[in-house]
């Protein structure tokens, strides 16, 4: 008799998740995006959001909540129910690097968020002024070296991904330069085309067209393959240095979001993630898709956590 009672609690244990999963979603579903209206991931997001809804019979509804570099939106979903119904599309500042940046943290990305899909990731692109007489990383990197601290380098702004990536090509090359950070891209690019300052190091979405007029030269992206629409520019790898930094993001959930749920959300944005449409989005912004089990996106927030933290402390860099 315990027996067949346990067997029947089992089989009544094994039925509740996919019985809540055919009734999920029984409301529309918000999917908070960390940044202002207009980027990337909220350009990404959108796509997402509309095919999202087609396909679960319910409005995927896009809300921006913009602020401390992604970390407030994020931490809306952080402290969601858990239910299915609030999302995030985030990005590997909030999910990864921030926490070492900012000393109060809101949210511990790796404790409190449910990795659900890794979406796109963005390269970094190393880029100088024409001016500069270099064609290739390693000779701008001789440069460095021949002029301890004086060969300046645009970010766009103190603990970005561009920062990072400064700092972590500094430690790997063994050089030296002058960072010099502006209040976005836009004023490090113009900077950087009137000579200003040498060289820049920021997504590689905002130097496509500088490339393509020959404002300012390309030296490197800072992935592992080269991107599509810019064919000619070499990895950093291929020169060399193993400098890998991207922005990517995510689609997250609260802490402890149902499996089911899970499963059904990463298989039906792995689809739309294989479409053209998706990838066209994406390739708009330098961008490529990722995808995966759910469990690569949880192992990419790990990695970079890891190996941010060892360049945020040694560059001893904090933002308040």
């Amino acid at each position: 008799m315990n027996r067949r009672l346990a067997a029947a609690v089992l089989a009544l244990a094994a039925a509740v998740p996919a019985a809540w999963a055919q009734e999920w979603p029984t409301r529309p579903i918000t999917m908070v995006v960390p940044f202002p209206a207009g980027g990337s991931a909220d350009a990404v997001a959108r796509l997402i959001a509309q095919r999202l809804g087609e396909k679960l019979g319910q409005n995927v509804v896009v809300d921006n909540r913009a602020g401390a570099a992604g970390n407030l939106g994020t931490d809306v979903v952080a402290r969601a129910a858990p239910d299915g119904h609030m999302l995030a599309m985030s990005t590997s500042g909030p999910l990864a690097n921030n926490r070492f940046l900012y000393k109060n943290m809101p949210f511990d990305p790796l404790k409190d968020l449910t990795p659900v899909v890794a979406v796109g990731e963005i390269p970094m692109a190393i880029a100088v002024n024409p001016g500069l007489k270099v064609n290739t990383l390693k000779e701008f990197l001789d440069q460095a070296r021949a002029r301890p601290g004086r060969v300046s380098v645009a970010h766009p702004g103190n603990g970005t991904i561009g920062h990072l990536t400064i700092e972590l090509l500094k430690s790997q090359a063994q050089v030296q330069t002058l960072n010099v950070p502006y209040k976005g891209d836009t004023p490090a690019i113009a900077d950087a085309i009137g000579g200003s300052v040498d060289a820049i190091v920021i997504p590689v979405t905002a130097l496509i067209p500088q490339f393509q007029s020959g404002k300012l030269k390309g030296l490197a992206l800072t992935s592992r393959q080269r991107f599509a629409g810019l064919p000619d520019l070499p990895t950093a790898a291929e020169q060399g240095l193993q400098t890998e930094a991207t922005v990517w993001f995510g689609v997250v959930g609260p802490r402890n979001l149902p499996a089911p749920v899970v499963e059904r959300l990463n298989r039906e944005i792995n689809a739309i993630l294989a479409t053209p449409e998706a990838r066209e989005r994406l390739a708009q912004f330098g961008g490529s898709a990722i995808g995966g089990p759910a469990q690569r996106l949880a192992q990419m927030m790990a990695t970079d956590s890891a190996k941010w933290q060892k360049v945020i402390e040694q560059a001893r860099i904090s933002i308040e």
